[in-house]
């Protein structure tokens, strides 16, 4: 290059010398930047509400699912926004099933500040709250520890997939969507959320979609009301691939349980296929399932809602049977039922019998045996292996075994449809042999129906119908009262509604 004077060749020389020191500069001042808010991710607050009444705490309480599991609370609230097309016509997360009961958030979605970011997920009501209905017409009563009937689990599950990889979930749109649902952010907040929080966000979704979709590629939608207990866990804690666990063990959805009067349960074999006898166990083992990890699990919370459920009892049967039919039929269970379940007395659930809390072989009690494959030994063996190893919270009593559970049956009125895997819509159905059951129905109704369980309305396929011939819904077996006379089959239906 020529210079036209000595002045404009000094002039351009001390750009040179300069330039190389200002991309130094600039360097330096980002460095420090990143750093200071690293620095301030770490020194700013952390903590979660604590809830005085236990009820509220189990509603709302967070058990420690949040740091590794949970999502942002400001993009909780703004995903409504960029899809109104899912949360339609509810416009909120009722349109998946999710209850409210006056706060902010739903019922089983709890809160937790980690490093001055509020984050939000699961915790032990969003199983086990539901709601019931005398009539149609009537307002809806929610029932803290009964079954989340309505909860569609798996549709709201692929929504959060669906949406790791949608254009829409971008640090721009989500931060216009946050101020629209009015959780705008700040200046400093939003320069820590650019470099720190959208990128984490963004990327665990893209990699829980990445080992999800593919197991639930491979599974019937599993319906309102239900889980998958087990597989979930293989992919995400111990990072199998989903399209390498073999085909026995791929599908096992099942019914949420009722969690009621937990303290008589010690010691019996629990989970539908009665696979523990600690409570204590059980516990931390469906804490993992709603997102608690061995590093965050809040012991002391978990803990305060076992306490709470060792006596919450179910709320008392509204179905009003003839009381002579009920008599005959308390001596029709008392020959046939109670060995195996417990019985109803006139002061509460009698937790006593000779085979009650224990496993029925598969062979014998001839149900579904999707969900007792998808337990299998070498899950087993990792679950004692890795979770909580090293500490008092080990896990030591888990055991495969050959079948289900005989439960004990208190709050029956309110734990349809029946079955392990929620494949039979009342008792009255129950009572009859399988090729009668209704083949296909809708489940997620909280209308109390007379015979026992939810008004269940046939259909005829489609979204959102219960398909008994497909993978895991089999409603097969369970033939204890099958062939009783139609007299003492009705004096039986009627003493089962008064549990």
């Amino acid at each position: 290059m020529t210079y036209h004077s000595a002045v404009e060749a000094e002039l351009a020389h001390r750009r040179r010398l300069w330039r190389p020191l200002l991309v130094l500069a600039l360097i330096a001042v980002l460095a420090a930047l990143v750093l200071g808010i690293a620095v301030l991710l770490r020194v700013l607050p952390s903590g979660t509400p604590h809830y005085r009444s236990e009820d509220a705490h189990f509603r709302h309480g967070s058990i420690g699912a949040e740091p590794e599991s949970g999502i942002p609370y400001k993009v909780w609230m703004a995903l409504p926004e960029l899809f109104p097309e899912r949360f339609a016509p509810q416009g909120d997360y009722s349109a998946f099933g999710f209850l409210y009961d006056g706060e902010t958030l739903p019922v089983g979605i709890s809160r937790r500040t980690v490093s001055g970011v509020d984050l939000v997920w699961f915790n032990c009501a969003v199983c086990h709250t539901g709601t019931v209905r005398e009539t149609a017409e009537a307002a809806p009563e929610l029932i803290s520890g009964m079954p989340a009937q309505q909860l569609d689990l798996h549709g709201f599950t692929r929504f959060i997939l669906d949406a790791a990889t949608d254009p829409r979930v971008s640090p721009e749109r989500l931060r216009a969507a946050m101020r629209d649902s009015g959780n705008a952010l700040g200046p400093v907040e939003a320069l820590i959320w650019r470099i720190a929080v959208f990128p984490r966000l963004r990327e665990g979704m893209i990699d829980r979609a990445a080992r999800l979709s593919p197991l639930l590629d491979r599974q019937p939608a599993w319906g309102p009301g239900r889980v998958d207990t087990f597989n979930p866990y293989k992919v995400l804690a111990f990072r199998q691939h989903a399209r390498e666990l073999p085909g026995g063990e791929v599908v096992g959805a099942s019914d949420f349980p009722s969690i009621f009067l937990q303290g008589p349960r010690e010691g019996m074999q629990l989970h539908w296929d009665g696979n523990n006898t600690s409570l204590a166990e059980r516990n931390l083992s469906a804490a993992l399932g709603a997102g608690v990890t061995p590093a965050t699990a809040d012991h002391p919370a978990i803990e305060r809602i076992a306490r709470w459920l060792r006596d919450l009892p179910p709320p008392p049967s509204p179905h009003r049977p003839d009381p002579a039919a009920v008599d005959r039929g308390r001596t029709v269970y008392a020959r046939d039922c109670a060995g195996c379940h417990g019985w109803q007395g006139d002061d509460g659930y009698v937790f006593e019998g000779d085979r009650l809390g224990t496993v029925e072989p598969l062979a014998s009690v001839g149900t579904d045996r999707a969900r007792l494959d998808s337990y299998t030994q070498s899950f087993r063996d990792a679950q004692v292996r890795e979770f909580f190893r090293g500490t008092p919270y080990a896990f030591r009593n888990f055991t495969k075994t050959d079948g289900y559970a005989n439960a004990p049956l208190d709050g029956l009125w309110l734990r349809g449809p029946y079955l392990h895997n929620g494949s039979v819509p009342t008792l009255a159905d129950l009572l009859t042999p399988p090729e009668a059951r209704p083949p296909r129905f809708r489940r997620g109704g909280d209308v109390i129906d007379p015979q026992g369980g939810f008004v269940s309305p046939p259909c005829d396929g489609g979204p959102g119908c219960f398909d008994t011939t497909l993978r895991g819904n089999s409603n097969a077996g369970h033939l204890w009262g099958t062939g009783l006379p139609a007299p003492e089959k009705s004096d039986l239906l009627a003493y089962l509604l008064t549990f």
